[in-house]
């Protein structure tokens, strides 16, 4: 695993993302001070200072009349990119410009939300409101020659972390695609073309942080491709209804509609019923769900907890949900460390009275439509959670299927929901390979495997491997490393699947 990974691996997405667009306002600060770009070091702080100011009021106040919890990280994150598109304070009249904005892009996550699931990018609509009501728009000054090397490899970092590769790419060769069709009918030269969208646009700094924005964007790969599409589409400037042009913001606007109609709709305000102490360092929540709730085995959820005193890790998280549909509660197995984010304490003092809410019910973790593809689950420690999800349901519907699962854990006393799989292998046939890695504790009276899962152990307990898809789940470390042994074993990538971790929880 190289630094990079690790890096990502130790960091929320939301953090990432944060720290990614201080990265450019700095960077731009800098090439402003020096002459590299037209925009002074001092402007660009007066115009982000501002915003951020603004953003912050006008959310704890929106926050406090809704009566909605406030996550200060994503108002920061929509205050700098405000600060990124919009162009730098010059004179005291732009500090109205700037105001609204950022009072628009605030209000639009109370207002222009159903069911409080906002549904356009704020900065987005903030721009889009902001063309028509005050015929003034955002300029997307980070798209530039300058600034372009640093925005590429930010994004690069966003995308790998929040794995939205395929969302991006199918943005980025409709919008290239069309803007060189575009091209050739007009018979104009291409690599200016070339150039201009990537040196001299928004295009980079819009695909890569405004339009995988997770809220927004819809929950599986096959519509994101679709979302991508779209908006590429309409990215394109010669694009027009009669006397209105596409302009980045509208297209994302655009999509976003897209992308609520076909995301699922379900926000649940849960309170807690019981929690179990699952293995030694892992606890299970249960809450009581609505009977109207849905969702497939091995899928996802963004949670959110308010909580006084929010450390810089903020007030959200995404967990798998660890029960099955057919179950009459949610469960979350979450891991606790010995340092625990203000997140993870306000978790343990929870109690019936506390309001946790679920939303974006998303990921395509789940299992196959076909009941005879051969199926290999390999989990490490915590990423054990969809699996319990899946084999629960298959439990509980009586469905067999042909499935082996490894679980790895440091020792014996980390091993969850042993219940669950027992029931299985006896119900169902499924194959439990439970291994221990941590040799120096393993009690003399284990009788399972020892050690990291290898292609040893795998081809011993799967001798058909190659007929079968692998689901891998875990830790970046785990999920790479156990990659790289079936590539070795010539299993191709089409028949791996790995489980959606946007960051440590």
């Amino acid at each position: 695993m190289n630094y990079i990974d690790y890096f990502l691996d130790r960091i929320t997405m939301y953090k990432l993302v944060l720290y990614v667009l201080i990265a450019l306002l700095c960077i731009a600060g800098i090439a402003g001070a020096f002459g590299f770009l037209p925009y002074p070091l001092l402007n660009i702080f007066i115009s982000t200072t501002f915003l951020l100011l603004v953003c912050y009021v006008a959310n704890k106040i929106f926050a406090y009349v809704f009566n909605a919890p406030a996550n200060v990280e994503s108002v920061y994150i929509t205050a700098l990119i405000l600060a990124l598109i919009i162009t730098p304070y010059h004179s005291s009249h732009d500090l109205l410009f700037l105001g609204w904005m950022g009072l628009l892009a605030m209000a639009s996550k109370y207002i222009l939300a159903i069911g409080k699931k906002h549904i356009f990018n704020p900065a987005a609509i903030a721009a889009v409101l902001c063309s028509f009501g005050l015929m003034q728009s955002a300029s997307w000054w980070i798209g530039n020659a300058v600034m372009m090397p640093f925005v590429l490899v930010a994004g690069i970092l966003v995308v790998r972390k929040i794995k939205r590769a395929a969302l991006v790419w199918s943005f980025m060769i409709i919008a290239i695609g069309l803007s060189l069709f575009l091209t050739f009918l007009r018979q104009s030269n291409a690599m200016n073309t070339l150039g201009t969208l990537f040196l001299h646009s928004s295009l980079l700094f819009f695909a890569f942080i405004m339009l995988t924005e997770p809220l927004t964007t819809p929950p599986t790969k096959k519509l994101q491709i679709m979302y991508g599409a779209l908006v590429g589409f309409l990215f394109v400037p010669q694009v027009h209804i009669g006397s209105i042009y596409s302009t980045p913001e509208l297209s994302l606007v655009i999509g976003n509609i897209f992308s609520y109609i076909v995301s699922p709709k379900q926000k649940l305000l849960l309170h807690l019923k019981e929690r179990i102490q699952a293995s030694s360092d892992m606890i299970d929540f249960i809450f009581l769900k609505k009977k109207t709730f849905s969702f497939t085995p091995g899928q996802y959820m963004e949670w959110t907890l308010a909580h006084p005193n929010t450390d810089s890790r903020g007030n959200r998280r995404y967990f798998t949900i660890a029960s099955s549909p057919t179950e009459d509660t949610l469960r979350l197995g979450v891991r606790f460390y010995e340092k625990q984010s203000s997140f993870k304490k306000a978790m343990l003092a929870m109690t019936d009275k506390t309001t946790i809410v679920g939303s974006q019910v998303a990921g395509d973790f789940t299992l196959p439509n076909n009941p005879q593809e051969k199926l290999v689950f390999i989990a490490g420690g915590i990423g054990i959670t969809p699996f319990r999800s899946m084999v629960k349901y298959l439990v509980d519907t009586k469905q067999k299927r042909s499935i082996v699962l490894f679980y790895s854990n440091r020792t014996a006393d980390e091993i969850m929901y042993k219940d669950v799989f027992d029931q299985a292998e006896k119900q169902l046939d499924i194959k439990a390979v439970y291994t221990l890695t941590d040799k120096k504790n393993i009690a003399h009276t284990w009788k399972g495997e020892r050690g990291r899962i290898d292609e040893t152990m795998i081809k011993a307990f799967v001798p058909d491997y190659k007929e079968r898809i692998f689901y891998l789940s875990g830790s970046q470390a785990v999920v790479k490393g156990c990659q790289d042994i079936l590539h070795r074993m010539g299993i191709p990538q089409t028949h791996i699947k790995t489980d959606y971790f946007p960051g440590l929880v």
